[in-house]
């Protein structure tokens, strides 16, 4: 059986839920297989400021830190609150595409990764469209900078990436965090469509498990 957890870098509520899927990955890592499916939640044709959605995410972040209980970085908020000023033009393609190398390295973590990435943005307010804002990164997991790096830019690596938002869009995800349990080729068992807190979410994986259904299996 598979957990796949379907977010974005750029998705504050997935930030919040970090900490609830983390806790679940150590838990049932040793009964289930993780995989993490990158959104593209944005995608512009054409790069657009940090101001056009500043407004938004300047009332939305405060909702996300009343209910999770995350709290965001000062450095990112410098961003939000002061988007005139700002340098970021937010994308989600580099950092699906640096998840999609991290994968070729430690597979069975990008649970760990997807979270370092949320943190690198949300906190620390590293700009995730900039090849500097992974480099910490690389030495903490002890990935060779090279190699990373060829990947990154590497046309195979952003291919595996979109090919992750339209396996997204196959599963009819709308909104981020979503997490389905696939218990065979053609049943998924949706856990969780937004955010939700770990007892929930352990709570529907017990009920999932204990389907008469998946008895035997």
């Amino acid at each position: 059986m598979t957990v796949y957890y379907c977010y974005d870098a750029y998705c504050g509520w997935c930030y919040g839920f970090s900490p609830v899927i983390r806790r679940i990955f150590e838990e049932y890592r040793n009964r289930f297989a993780f995989e993490v499916l990158s959104g593209g939640m944005i995608l512009p044709e054409k790069p657009q400021p940090i101001g056009v959605i500043a407004d938004y995410i300047r009332s939305a972040y405060k909702v996300v830190e009343e209910r999770t209980g995350i709290r965001f970085g000062g450095d990112w908020l410098w961003h939000i609150n002061n988007p005139e000023e700002s340098d970021w033009y937010p994308n989600s393609e580099k950092p699906a595409i640096a998840l999609c190398v991290f994968k070729d390295y430690y597979p069975d973590e990008a649970v760990l990764f997807a979270g370092e990435l949320q943190y690198a943005l949300h906190y620390e307010g590293r700009d995730l469209t900039d090849d500097e804002a992974y480099r910490h990164l690389l030495e903490k997991y002890r990935i060779p900078e090279k190699e990373f790096y060829g990947k990154l830019h590497h046309p195979a690596y952003k291919e595996k990436a979109y090919d992750e938002f339209a396996l997204v869009r196959q599963l009819r995800v709308n909104g981020f965090p979503t997490v389905f349990l696939q218990v065979s080729d053609s049943k998924f068992y949706l856990l969780t469509r937004g955010y939700t807190d770990y007892a929930t979410l352990k709570n529907g994986i017990e009920q999932t498990l204990s389907d008469p259904a998946l008895q035997g299996k």
